[in-house]
């Protein structure tokens, strides 16, 4: 009932912000008119992208491996776009509806920012996304899978959100379909944590669950912050389940994880996590519970992505010492590389050398992307922001240790 009224809460300012739009207005600036307004870039100054993720918590490796992502692209550009330097501004957005509000709003204070990559949590994005289209700023997320924000009955605030990530309409029915059809399963319980992510997710794969035949035998909920689910859990217990499936953070799914063997009842149930979790924190957090742990994803394997994905793995390793270290970094890349690609479709320069972009031309020009051939695959997008496809896959864990954490190593895909 909260998540309800913050996201009706949420709507009607956005709606309100929005038909007042009382941070632009239209404009001619040299050569460009638009409705919404225009930047000038004068000759040798950068171009202001910004972006938010999250940078702290206990879900930093979400956000640092985007960002990762993103800065990678920006360096395959040469760090230039339409002639200018980009001087790239990254907030922390926590990962909640508050840290996403803030940053948002700090991004959109700069009138200089023609963009914004990211986010990364759709608790984030949701009140997000409407501060900085009301600024005339259009969002470029990277791994918000709300189905809420691409709606097409979505709030006017969030015209101006598009994702290079999937929608979880999609995700949702294919994590169902693998209960059903690979495991066997008849009977499902889930826990969702009151994010739009989390919430929408667990609700459209149990009406999957149900269309094929099955039954949802409990539907739980806990905070990000609670420790103690043995509650929660032994009450899913006397439903019986074949699987428990919690598309959750990292640290209230770790204690989950921790405790889902103290319960009675629960020894012939499998619990399953969601894309969240692919991260070395998991590993930290749940410790040797972690091991032979399974959860759903998209599919990261080589075979699954774009062409160009092992050269991104290849200059994400020699960029930042390691492996990447969530899944998303491929999504954030191909946010950042449609952004560029859509900043020089749309700059005008005048005689002089100075760079002229139109808000509302940038918004549609970014929407229009057809074919781009991507990183994590084609990136299409729709009228209203989706721009990516779902490959399903589901992973296991084989090691507790979070120094042996590798994508393809540990964790292990086991399906397909």
């Amino acid at each position: 009932m909260k998540t309800k009224l913050v996201m009706k809460a949420l709507a009607v300012v956005a709606g309100v912000a929005i038909g007042a739009m009382s941070g632009v207005s239209a404009e001619t600036v040299g050569p460009v008119t638009d409705p919404l307004g225009v930047v000038k870039i004068p000759k040798g100054a950068p171009i202001h992208i910004g972006g938010y993720w999250t940078l702290s918590g206990p879900d930093v490796n979400l956000g640092l491996d985007q960002k990762r992502g993103a800065e990678i692209a920006m360096d395959d550009h040469g760090n230039m776009v339409a002639g200018h330097p980009i001087k790239f501004y990254a907030e922390d957005s926590q990962c909640n509806a508050e840290g996403g509000q803030t940053a948002a709003t700090k991004l959109a204070s700069n009138r200089n920012i023609v963009v914004v990559v990211g986010p990364d949590c759709s608790s984030a994005g949701t009140p997000g996304g409407p501060i900085l289209w009301k600024a005339g700023i259009p969002s470029v997320a990277t791994s918000t899978t709300a189905p809420s924000l691409t709606a097409a009955d979505r709030p006017e605030g969030l015209h101006g959100y598009m994702r290079t990530i999937y929608n979880d309409l999609a995700a949702g029915a294919a994590d169902a379909e693998y209960f059903w059809n690979r495991m066997e399963c008849k009977s499902l319980a889930t826990i969702h944590d009151g994010s739009p992510y989390a919430e929408q997710l667990v609700r459209v794969a149990e009406n999957r669950f149900k269309e094929l035949g099955g039954t949802v035998t409990a539907a739980e909920a806990v905070a990000p912050t609670d420790v103690d689910m043995r509650p929660v859990l032994t009450r899913i217990a006397t439903t019986k389940p074949c699987a428990v499936y919690f598309p959750i953070f990292v640290a209230a799914a770790a204690q989950i994880v921790r405790q889902f063997g103290e319960i009675k009842g629960l020894e012939d149930t499998t619990p399953i996590g969601g894309s969240a979790l692919m991260a070395p924190g998991f590993l930290e957090a749940a410790g040797d519970s972690a091991v032979d742990f399974v959860f759903t994803n998209p599919d990261t394997s080589p075979d699954a992505m774009g062409n160009r994905y092992p050269e991104l793995v290849k200059k994400y390793k020699e960029k930042y010492g390691e492996a990447p270290i969530q899944a998303f970094h491929q999504n954030a890349y191909d946010g950042m590389a449609v952004t560029l690609m859509g900043i020089e479709k749309v700059a005008v320069k005048d005689d002089a050398g100075n760079t002229y972009i139109g808000r509302q031309a940038l918004r549609d020009t970014l929407f229009a992307t057809k074919g781009f051939d991507g990183m994590g695959g084609e990136v299409t997008c729709n009228e209203h922001g989706d721009c990516a496809g779902f490959k399903f896959a589901a992973y296991k864990f084989v090691d507790a240790d979070p120094e042996s954490f590798e994508i393809g190593k540990n964790p292990i895909k086991i399906y397909p």
